[in-house]
């Protein structure tokens, strides 16, 4: 067994701290006494003939009664009278006083002192070592990806071809630098992916970790910032140290808009941590050194915030965009992740794809992870189109929540409630066409229409805002038609809010309203708490919000009045079937009949199919009730 220095010197102190025990009791119980004489009682016991045994070790005298107890006393002098005790008949045994100096007796008196010794030195030692790690604040956390190999590569990587693109030439600067200096090029010093959660910023970085050559840190933003003042500057320092010892190599900072926001807006002023942390990312960056071995990475989704000077070239020179994927791009990363999971034939990934607008790269992963857990749920060895669509389903509105149950009334309102959203969305124009209608109960709604464009959308019409502000209406307009206005609900409140935000949007944001014009009144995050503009301007948004609102709720009315007898057959036919399809839908819309209902036949597994078989033999087997009387 291999024992470190600090193991063995503690395993001796052990050893040291034993042996002394042992020989002091050892010594103890050789020289315990019953009786302790005086010398003159030991003169008188002599005389009176009471001594049977004594051994004589210089001064120190030793010896037994004749009842067998053991005394001890102590000579004036070395002079012992040796000729009375022989007149007595007492047997003598003497030691040399030379004996008493061994060894062990020079290093006896010593033991204790070196265990504390000892004791003290390791307690230093182990009080330094926390100080150190008290004190260790200011280096980095950051932790270096060569040490474990890195799996992941840029195949692994679908739908951002562009931005694997422009992050090959960090590889391919770092393996062969002279193809691009000898044209006098430079290769930037920062690349900022930027892009929504759940695109692949993260993963593009473990690709690069996994295709390049080099050292590759990775820290995320939120490491660098503590309560102590000084110590993000400090962990910043150290990280480009270690960076420039290994140069050539890449430094990944993950969301850096935790140390990278624009200063000034803190309550320190200049002074604060996060800005002394920045500060000096800056000067590090590009300051008085310069370093062309040393390439940063970061990602954010929020570059809105992040400080001028950290975006500026010469820093971060190059901004990479990495988008949601658009529909080619989804079906490469579908098939990315098809490859972890066995599949069925009937699996199509372009109409997966076609019916995932909006996906991140995280959403189909979750999608097709979803898809194999109901798969395994099923026992099924495959997974298959349906339980792929059914976890589409899960991931867009929610998990179904069939426990939840419903009155019938209920049922009725949140029926005609999700039929006039269809029905207003299947008469306007500008809406998107209807993917699916269903009224179980998913996640907090109790019902949903969900439709999907045929297309990915770069920029959205002003026809298509108002057509989704109108089917936004239709549900509480539905309600009010069939139920009356004394029996609303609340179910439109998600509704209501969908509108507003729109309304106003069009408004303060995108220059659609006739009386704001072309300008923004986009102040912050909280409008009405950083607002750039006057408070007539602000009476003037109200009412711009109050008259879109208020159009689309008159127009999507009169679609609904018009197409009544729709609105009862939509509604019908949902609480019949409780989820349809947009072909099922149009079907009901043009006065169509759905085909009658299928139940879809109970899948069993061989084992379960076994033990059916076997309880159907043990009840033909049993007797009969009359055979029972």
């Amino acid at each position: 067994m291999y024992f470190k220095p600090k193991h063995l010197l503690i395993w001796l102190i052990v050893f040291a701290t034993v042996f002394l025990l042992v020989k002091i009791l050892t010594d103890a119980e050789e020289h315990k006494t019953d009786l302790v004489y005086t010398y003159s009682q030991f003169i008188e016991a002599v005389k009176s003939n009471n001594i049977t045994e004594v051994q004589i070790k210089g001064q120190n005298i030793l010896g037994k009664t004749k009842d067998g107890k053991v005394f001890s006393t102590y000579s004036p002098s070395y002079y012992v009278p040796i000729q009375d005790l022989l007149d007595k008949g007492i047997s003598i045994s003497a030691k040399p006083i030379e004996q008493e100096f061994s060894f062990w007796n020079l290093i006896l008196p010593w033991l204790p002192f070196l265990i504390i010794g000892l004791l003290m030195f390791f307690s230093a030692k182990q009080i330094s070592s926390g100080n150190n790690k008290a004190l260790g604040f200011g280096k980095s956390q950051a932790k270096m990806a060569s040490e474990k190999k890195v799996k992941v590569t840029f195949d692994d990587v679908a739908g951002a071809d562009e931005a694997k693109q422009e992050l090959q030439e960090v590889i391919d600067f770092l393996k062969d630098p002279q193809k691009f200096q000898k044209l006098g090029g430079k290769i930037p010093k920062g690349f900022l992916l930027v892009g929504p959660p759940g695109t692949g910023k993260t993963l593009l970085a473990k690709a690069i970790a996994g295709e390049a050559d080099v050292p590759f840190y990775s820290i995320a933003g939120s490491d660098f910032v503590e309560v102590f003042v000084g110590v993000g500057a400090s962990r910043v320092r150290d990280l480009f140290g270690q960076a420039k010892k290994n140069s050539p190599c890449i430094i990944f900072i993950d969301e850096i808009d935790a140390v990278g926001r624009r200063r000034g807006a803190g309550f320190g002023g200049g002074n604060d941590e996060r800005e002394q942390t920045l500060n000096q990312l800056l000067v590090e960056m590009d300051g008085f050194e310069e370093s062309q071995t040393v390439i940063v990475i970061a990602a954010t989704n929020r570059p809105d915030v992040l400080d001028t000077a950290l975006l500026r070239p010469g820093r971060f020179d190059r901004r990479v965009v990495v988008p949601i994927p658009d529909l080619q791009g989804r079906e490469r990363i579908l098939k990315v992740h098809f490859k972890k999971v066995p599949l069925s034939d009937d699996v199509d990934s372009m109409v997966l794809a076609r019916g995932t607008p909006g996906f991140s790269g995280a959403d189909l992963a979750n999608l097709v992870n979803e898809a194999a857990l109901l798969a395994a749920r099923r026992d099924l060895k495959k997974v298959g189109m349906q339980e792929l669509e059914e976890a589409k389903d899960k991931v867009m509105m929610g998990a179904e929540r069939r426990s939840l149950v419903l009155t019938d009334e209920c049922k009725r309102m949140t029926a005609f409630h999700e039929a006039g959203h269809a029905i207003v969305s299947f008469y306007t124009p500008g809406s998107h066409p209807l993917h699916k209608a269903t009224i179980i109960p998913r996640g907090d709604a109790l019902g949903m229409v969900v439709s999907l464009p045929l297309e990915d959308q770069i920029s959205v019409s002003y026809q298509s805002l108002i057509a989704d502000i109108m089917v936004s209406t239709g549900g509480r307009i539905s309600e009010e038609m069939v139920f009356g206005a004394d029996f609303i609900t609340t179910g439109a409140s998600s509704d209501i809010k969908s509108a507003t935000n729109l309304a106003r949007s069009m408004v303060m944001d995108w220059g659609m309203s006739e009386k704001i014009g072309f300008q923004s009144c986009f102040g912050g995050e909280m409008y009405y708490e950083q607002k750039e503009f006057s408070e007539f301007t602000f009476q003037v948004i109200d009412e711009e919000v109050k008259k879109i609102i208020n159009t689309c709720f008159e127009k999507a009315k009169a679609i609904l009045k018009e197409h009544e007898k729709q609105l009862y057959d939509l509604a019908n036919a949902m609480l019949e079937r409780e989820t349809l399809d947009g072909a099922e839908i149009r079907t009901v819309i043009e006065g169509g009949t759905l085909p009658p209902i299928i139940k879809a036949p109970i899948i069993q597994t061989e084992e379960k199919k076994k033990k059916a078989e076997k309880r159907k033999k043990i009840v033909e087997k049993s007797p009969s009730k009359k055979q029972k009387k």
